[in-house]
């Protein structure tokens, strides 16, 4: 099976220097990276809110690039640093982006994230055949 990245202009720095990809084609999948809180800038908000709408913007980039949308996401896991303190606050942003039939969702604590400052983490699978 042929793999094939995604990788937006916006990401193109980060993975060369992370030897990452955003994104990748896998059969009728794309498998997307963690994304966390920093803006495209890579600025780390010390603001909840911010940086979980970031995360959603990310990967809308990546989903864009791929011309599909956040509703073609089936399965995201978010890793959360104080999951409790905020779980209110990311799911009800959770909520206003996504409609129904909602993805698939794990929500774990982690004890820590790999981005200093970082309070959450996503990682999706996404159908590539999205058809809205």
């Amino acid at each position: 099976m042929v793999k094939r990245v995604v990788i937006p202009q916006e990401f193109q720095e980060a993975a060369e220097k992370l030897n990452m990809s955003p994104a990748i084609f896998s059969g009728n999948h794309i498998f997307l990276s963690g994304m966390t809180g920093a803006d495209m800038s890579g600025n780390m908000p010390e603001d909840p809110e911010a940086q979980f709408r970031n995360t959603f913007k990310k990967i809308a980039c990546i989903l864009h690039e791929a011309n599909l949308d956040l509703d073609a996401i089936v399965e995201m896991t978010s890793y959360h640093i104080g999951l409790r303190e905020h779980f209110e606050l990311f799911d009800s942003i959770r909520l206003e982006l996504f409609s129904k039939p909602y993805p698939a969702w794990t929500a774990i604590e982690a004890a820590a994230l790999r981005r200093e400052g970082a309070i959450v983490e996503v990682r999706a699978v996404v159908s590539a055949n999205y058809g809205g």
